[in-house]
């Protein structure tokens, strides 16, 4: 089968739950809708998940696709995807980076043949899908029938059955995860031999500055930090400016191996870069991505403290995660919103045991401590954010790779100002549903943030934890 045919998308309802813009995802392609689609989304779109309120989305926008037929009648010959109102118009024009789609939505307006195998039984929903998509690959040989789903034994059956089918790939944000931008860069040993011509160097409140022109600063981007292995003279600074005509401003970093926060010194290269970002209070948005152990939560926790009860740039310090469960769901908790979070909260009660139990202190010193770090420090359901507008905090998003793009943008967006939003998380440790390392909420705001002046990203690298928990991490 050619594929210079033009080509008709059947989507599994699992991708308009999953992002309900993907009917305007396939440009010049047409769309196909199952009436078991429909079904569906009628079937999930009750209550406050984020699932839900795809699923109402999707079936405003199929509602005001709709309004563009004339008629009931030509609404077998498709409903076109494009432009054409001014309804239409704000719809397409929300999706950035996207182009118009001009082909046309065409939903099931008659029964179809079903011919499957007979160990697939065609009162489930996901094989009545597959048999629709059999079908319409029988009969319309003028186009490439492909099943769009985002799940992988829907896509398996498929390929069984010989219909050619696709992940929804649409949302992702890189073709490769290992392509995400780290936010450390190694120099070249000829560095400083290509760059020294009109370089200059000065000192401004006691920070040393450089500024250099030459042909590795076209790939840098600001708060990247850059690096140079010498144990002679070794060299850690972080881009400051970039400008086309004056070149590159660097800035050598604080040594906070040697400078703590708040009891907590940089183990390596990665968690000095982390806690540079962490300290500065000009930079608003600050991700840190790395596997267990690397010091993620600790580092951002003692910066937070630090910032918060000795410095005063804070008023409080909010701590949020996606409560995911790693087992089996503990069923409903009693008591008020921070209590129902507590058992989502261990790695932060651990951390925090860890920032305030000073060996050199009294019993009642510590307890003081203690009291004074839970008064300073909320920990809030992502439940209800939306709406919320926060002054002057310190938040941080836990186990972000959790997250999806849109809810990402829901949380960023509750900023006001004075305040400092830090996200953690792991991109190889995702449990929701539909998401991939490749789509994730956290991948999407590193890529999309890489060049802003007021962000910064560290990727960690190394473990911290304990050599038990190393090993683990290696060969596990």
């Amino acid at each position: 089968m050619s594929d210079s045919k033009k080509k008709l998308y059947v989507l599994d309802t699992n991708v308009l739950m999953h992002d309900p813009t993907a009917f305007f995802r396939f440009q010049e392609h047409d769309i196909y809708l199952p009436m078991t689609v429909l079904e569906e989304l009628d079937n999930n779109k009750k209550g406050h998940t984020e699932v839900a309120r795809n699923a109402r989305q999707a079936s405003r926008f199929m509602d005001s696709l709709m309004a563009k037929a004339p008629s009931l009648e030509t609404i077998g010959d498709g409903v076109p995807l494009g432009d054409t109102d001014e309804e239409g118009q704000a719809i397409n024009s929300s999706l950035s980076n996207a182009k118009y789609a001009t082909g046309r939505l065409f939903f099931q307006t008659e029964k179809i043949a079903i011919n499957l195998p007979d160990t697939l039984p065609g009162g489930k929903s996901d094989n009545t899908i597959l048999g629709t998509a059999l079908a319409l690959q029988q009969h319309r040989s003028d186009c490439l029938v492909t099943l769009v789903s985002k799940d992988t034994n829907m896509r398996i059956k498929a390929s069984v059955l010989g219909i050619h089918s696709e992940d929804y790939r649409n949302d992702q944000v890189l073709d490769d995860v290992d392509l995400l931008y780290r936010g450390v860069t190694e120099l070249s040993e000829d560095f400083w031999d290509r760059h020294e011509k009109d370089m200059r160097s000065w000192q401004e409140e006691g920070r040393t500055y450089y500024s250099l022109r030459g042909p590795d600063i076209d790939s840098w981007y600001r708060n990247e930090f850059i690096y140079k292995d010498d144990e002679a003279s070794p060299f850690d600074a972080v881009v400051r400016e970039i400008n086309e005509e004056d070149g590159a401003t660097i800035e050598v970093v604080k040594d906070y191996a040697h400078h703590n926060v708040w009891g907590i010194s940089a183990r390596n290269r990665e968690q000095n870069y982390a806690l540079n970002l962490l300290m500065d209070p000009e930079i608003d948005f600050v991700t840190l991505v790395g596997q267990a152990g690397t010091g993620k939560t600790l580092l951002t926790l003692a910066a937070a403290l630090a910032q918060t009860l000795d410095d005063n740039l804070y008023s409080e310090i909010i701590v949020t995660r996606v409560t995911v469960p790693v087992g089996e769901d503990i069923g409903f908790l009693p008591g008020t919103e921070e209590e129902k979070m507590t058992p989502w909260m261990g790695a932060l009660m651990d951390n925090l045991e860890v920032l305030t139990q000073e060996e050199d202190h009294s019993d009642w010193e510590k307890q003081a401590t203690q009291d004074l770090v839970n008064k300073r420090i909320k920990i809030r359901s992502l439940n209800f954010m939306r709406g919320r507008t926060f002054l002057q905090k310190f938040i941080i998003i836990d186990e972000a790779q959790n997250l999806t793009s849109k809810q990402m943008k829901t949380l960023i967006t509750r900023a006001g100002p004075g305040t400092k939003v830090v996200c953690l998380g792991n991109i190889a440790q995702i449990d929701t549903p539909y998401l991939t390392e490749t789509n994730s909420g956290l991948t999407y705001v590193v890529d999309k943030f890489q060049n802003w002046e007021h962000s910064g990203h560290v990727t960690l690298v190394r473990g911290e934890r304990s050599r038990l928990a190393d090993y683990a991490a290696d060969v596990l």
